[in-house]
């Protein structure tokens, strides 16, 4: 059973969080140029060659199965170049009071060339935010992304984006795998998503998500989304692996 300070103080953190993103959403509405959209940073899972402004800002929360949630805060620090951190704390909401927080992790992201004609835009960067952490082992079940080199491409067809790259996301081993992406922008409203990602090895299984972007104002959006489509498999530690449902909030600004 939880205590009433335990539950005053979840009250206040889940208050906080929605304080946040209603002031977020009541600014962005004041803001001019509606019509310009801040570019996709990163899709469901999987990271674009986009990248915040130079002072641009922006908080990101992903809420998942079992009431874990992790928080992201990204950066625009130099004209090309984004910083930033997050953390992941599990059973966060609920009446379930054994809340986990797992150590922060870091996210870098370069953006080395703009593309031209025929040619994608193309970033390296670092992200090492796992998922399904287990604390016996210390790890995560699914891995970060690692070192990545991501490349974003329109093509076909005006507002249809493709996405793929290359990552390492452990170092021991040194695996290398690929991913893939598409989202298909409506009118500046809603967006579509699928992402096919960590293929090449067997031994850590692919995974596909599909998700929908809405674009409540130019500067924020939400996510509804389902991650691991179709899978019903076990982790190497027995834990069931099966499809997720996710939301997730994002709101852009500058400082």
């Amino acid at each position: 059973m939880k205590t009433g300070l335990e539950k005053i103080v979840k009250l206040s953190q889940i208050s906080l969080i929605m304080v946040l993103v209603c002031s977020g959403v009541l600014y962005a509405e004041k803001k001019e140029n509606k019509d310009i959209i801040v570019p996709d940073t990163v899709l469901i899972d999987m990271p674009t060659a986009g990248i915040l402004d130079y002072y641009g800002f922006l908080i990101k929360t992903r809420f998942f199965n079992d009431g874990g949630i992790v928080g992201n805060l990204n950066f625009g620090v130099m004209e090309r170049l984004n910083l930033g951190a997050s953390m992941n704390i599990e059973k966060f909401i609920g009446s379930d009071s054994d809340v986990k927080m797992v150590r922060p992790e870091i996210q870098v992201k370069f953006r080395f060339f703009d593309g031209g004609y025929y040619t994608p835009a193309l970033a390296l960067g670092y992200d090492g935010q796992g998922y399904f952490y287990d604390k016996n082992q210390k790890k995560y079940m699914e891995k970060g992304r690692g070192l990545f080199v991501v490349g974003s491409k329109e093509f076909g067809m005006p507002n249809l984006v493709f996405h793929g790259g290359l990552n390492v996301s452990d170092f021991d081993d040194n695996y290398v795998f690929g991913f893939l992406a598409m989202n298909y922008t409506l009118e500046d409203q809603v967006s579509f998503i699928l992402e096919y990602d960590n293929f090449f090895h067997s031994g850590d299984p692919s995974r596909t998500n599909i998700g929908t972007r809405f674009y409540i104002t130019p500067y924020f959006q939400l996510d509804l989304a389902l991650r691991e489509f179709g899978k019903n498999i076990v982790f190497s530690n027995g834990a069931k692996r099966k499809s997720e449902r996710i939301v997730q909030m994002s709101y852009t600004t500058s400082f």
